[in-house]
């Protein structure tokens, strides 16, 4: 279930987050990694879409509205702030990934590395 954070900003934890994800329909969650390209090498959620904070502003209109988005970094202060740049620009399904990537690997989710 979708929280809203004292940010105003609507939020999952990780957990929910992965059942979003491992839902049959092929047009289900997006997950959507916003760290930078070092971060992602070191970690990431396989099958996440990447797109860095530093070039998000360009490269945002290369995501779906018709689709909901999950937003992730490495603790979920990044991501919150992208959560809230796409509400504010036009997209409706847009939750930030609570905790990020440090709680994904906490809660024992599966990654790659390297």
């Amino acid at each position: 279930m979708t929280q809203q954070g004292s940010s105003g900003i609507p939020g999952i934890d990780v957990a929910e987050a992965a059942t979003r994800l491992s839902g049959a329909n092929p047009q289900g969650a997006l997950l959507v990694d916003v760290r930078e390209d070092a971060e992602l090498v070191e970690v990431r959620v396989p099958g996440a879409t990447h797109i860095a904070t530093s070039g998000f502003m360009e490269r945002a209109a290369e995501l779906p509205k018709d689709r909901s988005l999950l937003i992730m970094c490495a603790t979920g202060v990044r991501s919150a702030a992208v959560t809230g740049f796409l509400l504010r620009s036009g997209w409706t399904d847009v939750t930030n990934v609570e905790g990020g990537i440090v709680a994904w690997q906490r809660a024992g989710l599966p990654v790659e590395r390297g």
